[in-house]
Formats: structure tokens, C-alpha cells, sequence
């Protein structure tokens, strides 16, 4: 540690008490996510187009508000900033913190080091690009072809693309590499790369098409020893590719578990330290609530400070210097993860350590209660994950650029063309159909625009083509200045599903609302009505079964005769109040039906009574479900934890994964899992229970295989798709 930025950390106990930066009066305001740059020792806003591009030279500040609110503050070092960038960043995430009351919870991120928490905000990658400001390199959106550079992709749950030598050296039979020309940006594939690699490098290419070109490049797919002439003239004659590159060796199992519990003191005028603990699992009551502790998880590359709230102001305002000493004394690698944490802003993380935590309410503070979303009814706080144990429920990418009152106009793509959807059927699409979204907003005095384009699963490849042109077509119409995102049916982000206003989005399994086009719509209609983490609520069809039902959430049930709104006893009053605007759609006088008090015509008209997701767990449970995969593609068997909010897409097909429910395990074993796999996930799904730090045991495993998947399964997932996997997804994609 360079004592430069921890005499900067000591100088901002003092001085940054009163200062408020004019960057800090907007902060948290509105919910999503606000990424800054330090330049010249000041803030300096990133454009939302480049959320996830970080030059390796540079340090960033990062804020995530929830609509509650609370806060999640990231202080971004790359591994080449400067010392006074480190020192300038530290200083601002302390004034922030002030500013914002304490509350938040503040976390130390070192590059290709980041929490899961900060992970889960990039679901299509993170991107890092050499040199920074120092350098004259600034973030600029732009549609300029004179781009050259090659990102080398790494990572199965989370997208890594970093920048390395614009040469063949570069290039490994093992991975996935971006060549970005501008105009076009060309993906190779290594022979030894898997599908599912090949598929998350695909987003991040998509990505930049989408955020850095405003969707005005090509993005060409290559596989090793199919380079086309226009690669070769790029990077010179094709030398040898080097053999795959294997990852670096991961903390030790057992390392997760090993953790000491310190009492902080700065009554002499230095701090100090004194030990409470040795191991853990610790008993709750040893946090006093007049002192500060650190928890101590440093083998695993972990430390927390624990901000007591009847706390020395001193002592809580330099939690973070007092960390950054302590990892110092410690010997600890400089890429070791801080937490700081409120009283009442534990993350799961921090509880795991200790004996049956227990939690009265979620607060921001001392006394104001808040809890963010729910997946299958659990409330749940986005904080980080970085271990086995930890849990996934962290802020995904929500880009909540407003709150969705803008202007809005849709269009259908129909022979070619953009066709006006009539304003009163907005919010409904049609899984045969394309349409083009325009959303128009102010942003301070200035209109800001987005072009999303809605692709549905059961539309034809030329109205695939046309949407893509289409877009293009009206983005040059209005200068190239909109950004453009591009959705596949039942992958809508929060922010498209916050367009329309009190209604809700639904998504109809198929047909097409072109007039004259429909096609007749089958006799029984089911409906699946679930809220999101961002309160934004959506009606999707799934197969009229009974095995379609969850009992943590609303359906409605149309017959040639009746009109059913089945309510689960986990179900939430927004995902009632969405039924109604499904019942107006579908016409007819509903039957309110309350879960356990069925009439036998509800059952005949779903083909009979079958088994269906209605775990307690789904009412009882404080955790919130995580998904791991478990994959020795990189030549010996690892565990990684997915990030961000978690779907069916998330279940990788040649891994086994591993579904943490609180009170059962499941292993779902992916069709092209290979033995080493299969044979190996159990043994670490037993470990993972028996090393629980929180004392848990005796937990029931449950393996599943792929297209065999019960109902206590598929209840985790939203509008589960049995059709999935006719294709690979890549080719979805």
C-alpha cells in the first residue's frame, strides 16, 4: 500500500466532513445505476452508453440507489492508477458516504478482483481498455470506424474483455477474442472454446455493436481457421495459435470458512485492534452496538468493517482507512475486498460468519426499515457474493435511465416496414412478431432517446432482418443519436417494463397482432404474473398445466367458458393489481381463486391436479435463492456463483449447476456435463453444506437432469420454457 493514498484517507477524516461535490446533489435521487471517473483529482460523469468500460489506468466511483432508497458505493481502482487517483477516489467515496447520511454500504473493487455485487450491475461484461486519463483517453460515445484494438474474453458467469496486443500472439486456442475495426467487429473462436464461452462473448460484442457504435456495426462470428481476408489484412499474416491458457489456481475451499472478529479503538489517537474472536462462527451479540469491529476474512481475500450505530463519529467516518491499515498490518495481497457495513446493512456475506444470525428488519440506519425485491417472494438486499455461501440477491443491471414517463411510440415490423401499433394495445407483444420501441426523455434540458427492438422467439428470420435494418433505418433519421437495445422475448429489462405507464407488460407465448395475421389463440389461456426486483410487473403465457403454478405468484386462467385469477399464498398486491389489466384483455367475469381452495372446474380446465412449485420455503425463507455452476472446462473442477438476477438462460447446458434454496439443494446436471462433472458436483454440493459458516446441516440434495425438471425446480425460474434448449444458445442468440 503506497502511504500516499492512506495519508489522503486520513486527511479526508478531517476535511470532507461539510464538502458537498456538485456531482453528490443529484446523487441518489433516482434509483440505478451512476458511474464517475476521477480526472484531475474531480468527478467526472460516464456516459450510460459505456457502463462497463474501464481504462485499466484510472479510478472510478461507483453509486447504485434502489428505489427504497438504499445504497451500494464502489471505489474502482485499475491495477495501473495512480497513487493521487486512488487517493482522490478514496476522499470522494467518503464525502459521498457523508453526504448520503452513512448509510450506505461502501465496497474497495480492484480490478479483475470486483465483488459479485459490483459484477452483477454488467450482466453482459465487463470491458477494461489500457491506459486512461493520464493517457488522453476519454470516454466519448461514438460512431468513429477508425477503432482498432483486440479484447481477449474470459469468464463463464461473469464477461471479462480486456485489451491485449492488436497481434495473433495474443491469441489462445481456449478462449474467445474480440477484433473491434469499427465498422465491424469480428469475434473468433478458439478451437478448444465451448458453446456457452462462445455465447457470453457474444454479449459483450453485442454490447459494444449496440452501446459504442449505436448499433451501426457488423458483428461477424469466426471460427479458428476460418479467418476471413479482412482479419488476415487487420492483423498481418496468421501465425500459430498458443495452446489454451489455464486459469490461475482459486483460494483454497476451506480458506472461506477461516475468519477472526476484531474490536477497532482509536481512544490512544491511532487505531487499534483488539481480538474478540479467533474463529468463527461468532454469536451476534459480540457486535456492540457502541463500537466498530472488523471481521476478518482476509485468507479469502475478504475484510468487513462493522460500524456500530451508537459508534465514536471518528472511528465510523474512517472505516475504510481503518481497513486499509489493517490489510497493510496483515500482509494481506493489495486485491483484498472491503466491505463497509451499517448496523442494519449486513450483507449475507458478513451474516454467514455468524450462528444464526437473526434479523428483526432490514434497515437503512438505526430505524428506517427497507428491503429490495424478491425472487420467489424473498426479500432481499444486492449486496455481494463472493463465495459459496454468499448470496446472489445483488442490483443487476437495471439501467433505469428514468422512471419510465417519457414518450413513447411502438411499431410492428411488417413486410419490411414499420407499422404504428395503436397506443391502446401498448405494453402487449406477440411472440411471432418484431417490433420497434422509440422512448424519449429528458435528461436536464436535453432529449435523450432509445430504440428498443422487441424480437419474438416465434418470428420469421426476415422480420429478424428487417428489425435489425429497421432500427438502423430510424437511428440514422434522427442523427444517430438514440441508443439502441436489443431484447429477445423473456429477456425485457426493468427499464422496458416500466414503459407503460400503470399497465403491465404482456408477453403472448405466440401469434401476431398484424391485422388480418392472428392466428386463433388456443382455447385455454394461462397467464404468469410476477414483479420484478424493480417493482415492474409482467404477464407472460406459459403452457395452460398445473404444473405452470407457483404458489408465490398470481396466474390467470382463461377457458371457452371461464375466466380464473388463481392467487398463490406467497403472491404479492402488485402482481394482484396486474391480473386485472389481463382480465380486461381477455374479457369475461374472473373467479377469484385463493390457493388450497381450488373449485374442481379450475383443475379440468388445466387438465387435471399435477404437482406444482409451493415450497414453504417460498413464504418462510429471509435468504434469497443462488445459482452456481459447477465446470472443469479449465482443466480441474471450480465452483462460481452467477451474478445478477438469475434465469433459465443462466443454466449453462455442458456444466452441472448447483440451486441454493435455503432449505434444499438442487444439482441440475446440464445434457452435455461431462463425467468429471457429474461424478464431482455432489461431493461439492456436501461440502458446500457441511461448511456452511453459519452452522447449517442436514440440508436435502436433490439432483435433477436436464428436460426432466420438476415443478419445485422450475417454480425458481420465471415463466420456465420447456422449449429452451431445441436450440443451442447460440443460435438463439
Amino acid at each position: 500500500y503506497i502511504s500516499g493514498e492512506l495519508l489522503a484517507l486520513q486527511l479526508s477524516r478531517l476535511s470532507c466532513i461539510m464538502v458537498v461535490h456538485n456531482e453528490f446533489t443529484t446523487a441518489g435521487k433516482e434509483p440505478g445505476l451512476k458511474i464517475w471517473r476521477i480526472e484531475h483529482m474531480d468527478l467526472k460523469p460516464v456516459p450510460k452508453n459505456l457502463y462497463g468500460n474501464f481504462y485499466t489506468g484510472d479510478a472510478y466511483l461507483l453509486l447504485y440507489t434502489t428505489s427504497l432508497p438504499s445504497y451500494n458505493i464502489h471505489m474502482w481502482l485499475g491495477e495501473e492508477c495512480s497513487q493521487d487517483e486512488s487517493g482522490a477516489c478514496a476522499i470522494l467515496c467518503t464525502q459521498l458516504d457523508n453526504y448520503l447520511g452513512g448509510y450506505p454500504v461502501q465496497y474497495r473493487e480492484v480490478q479483475c478482483n470486483e465483488s459479485l455485487t459490483f459484477q452483477g450491475y454488467f450482466k453482459s461484461g465487463i470491458k477494461y481498455q489500457k491506459g486512461g486519463i493520464a493517457s488522453g483517453f476519454r470516454h466519448v460515445v461514438t460512431n468513429d470506424a477508425n477503432v482498432k484494438y483486440v479484447l481477449h474474453v474470459k469468464g463463464r458467469r461473469t464477461i471479462r474483455a480486456t485489451e491485449v496486443e492488436f497481434s495473433w500472439a495474443s491469441f489462445n486456442q481456449g478462449d474467445c477474442f474480440i477484433i473491434d475495426l469499427g465498422k465491424d467487429i469480428y469475434q473468433w473462436h478458439g478451437k478448444q472454446c465451448n458453446m456457452f464461452e462462445k455465447t457470453q462473448a457474444l454479449n459483450m460484442s453485442r454490447k459494444i455493436r449496440d452501446g459504442e457504435r449505436n448499433g451501426r456495426a457488423t458483428v461477424h462470428v469466426v471460427e479458428e481457421g476460418e479467418e476471413p481476408q479482412a482479419l488476415i489484412d487487420a492483423l498481418g499474416p496468421k501465425t500459430a495459435i498458443s495452446p489454451p491458457i489455464p486459469d490461475s489456481d482459486t483460494v483454497e475451499t476451506a480458506n472461506k470458512n477461516k475468519a477472526a472478529l476484531y474490536m477497532i479503538s482509536d481512544a490512544s489517537g491511532s487505531m487499534k485492534t483488539a481480538c474478540v474472536a479467533q474463529s468463527n462462527p461468532f454469536k451476534q451479540e459480540m457486535l456492540i452496538p457502541e463500537e466498530c469491529f472488523i471481521l476478518d476474512n482476509g485468507v479469502d481475500n475478504n475484510v468487513f468493517v462493522w460500524k456500530g450505530p451508537k459508534a465514536n463519529e471518528a472511528e465510523r467516518k474512517a472505516a475504510m482507512t481503518a481497513a486499509q491499515e489493517f490489510i497493510k498490518e496483515k500482509n494481506y495481497s493489495n486485491k483484498t475486498q472491503i466491505q463497509v457495513l451499517p448496523a442494519g446493512g449486513e450483507t449475507t456475506l458478513f451474516k454467514q460468519f455468524f450462528k444464526n444470525w437473526m434479523d428483526k428488519d432490514q434497515t437503512k440506519g438505526p430505524t428506517k426499515p427497507f428491503t429490495i425485491g424478491r425472487i420467489a417472494h424473498v426479500q432481499q438486499i444486492p449486496f455481494d457474493a463472493s463465495t459459496l455461501h454468499s448470496n446472489h440477491a445483488m442490483a443487476a443491471q437495471h439501467k433505469l435511465v428514468d422512471d419510465g414517463s417519457g414518450k413513447i411510440q411502438i411499431w410492428r415490423v411488417e413486410e419490411g416496414a414499420r407499422v404504428l401499433v395503436e397506443p391502446a394495445s401498448y405494453g402487449q407483444f406477440y411472440g411471432g412478431d418484431c417490433y420497434i420501441i422509440l422512448y424519449t426523455y429528458k435528461q436536464g434540458s436535453r432529449k435523450q432517446h432509445i430504440i428498443y427492438t422487441w424480437q419474438g422467439l416465434k418470428c420469421t428470420q426476415d422480420e429478424l432482418a428487417a428489425s435489425a435494418f429497421l432500427t438502423v433505418q430510424l437511428d440514422d433519421s434522427m442523427g444517430g443519436e438514440p441508443v439502441q437495445v436489443r431484447v429477445t422475448q423473456g429477456q425485457e429489462p426493468p427499464h422496458l417494463m416500466s414503459l407503460f405507464k400503470k399497465k403491465p407488460m404482456i408477453v403472448h407465448l405466440g401469434g401476431t397482432s398484424r391485422t388480418g395475421g392472428q392466428t386463433k389463440a388456443g382455447s385455454t389461456r394461462l397467464y404468469h404474473i410476477r414483479s420484478s426486483t424493480t417493482h415492474a410487473t409482467r404477464a407472460v403465457e406459459v403452457t395452460p398445466s398445473a404444473c405452470s403454478l407457483n404458489s408465490n405468484d398470481v396466474f390467470v386462467l382463461k377457458t371457452p367458458n371461464s375466466l380464473f385469477v388463481w392467487r398463490g399464498i406467497g403472491a404479492s398486491e402488485e402482481e394482484v393489481a396486474t391480473s386485472k389489466h389481463v382480465v380486461t384483455f381477455l374479457g369475461g367475469n374472473p373467479v377469484d381463486v385463493v390457493e388450497g381452495k381450488e373449485p374442481a372446474t379450475f383443475w379440468t380446465a388445466l387438465g387435471g391436479k399435477k404437482e406444482y412449485q409451493s415450497s414453504k420455503s417460498l413464504q418462510k425463507m429471509i435468504k434469497a435463492p443462488r445459482l452456481f455452476g459447477c465446470s472443469n472446462k479449465t482443466g480441474r473442477l471450480v465452483v462460481e456463483e452467477v451474478p445478477g438476477d438469475f434465469g433459465q438462460v443462466d443454466l449453462a447446458t455442458d456444466d452441472v449447476m448447483l440451486l441454493d434454496v435455503g432449505d434444499q439443494i438442487f444439482l441440475w446436471v446440464g445434457s452435455q456435463a461431462n463425467e468429471v462433472e457429474k461424478t464431482g458436483a455432489p461431493k461439492i454440493a456436501k461440502e458446500y453444506v457441511d461448511t456452511d459458516p453459519s452452522g447449517r446441516s442436514g440440508i436435502p440434495i436433490t439432483t435433477i437432469k436436464q428436460g426432466a425438471e420438476p415443478p419445485i425446480f422450475t417454480g425458481w425460474f420465471h415463466a420456465w420454457d420447456v422449449c429452451m434448449w431445441e436450440k443451442s444458445p447460440l443460435e438463439n442468440i
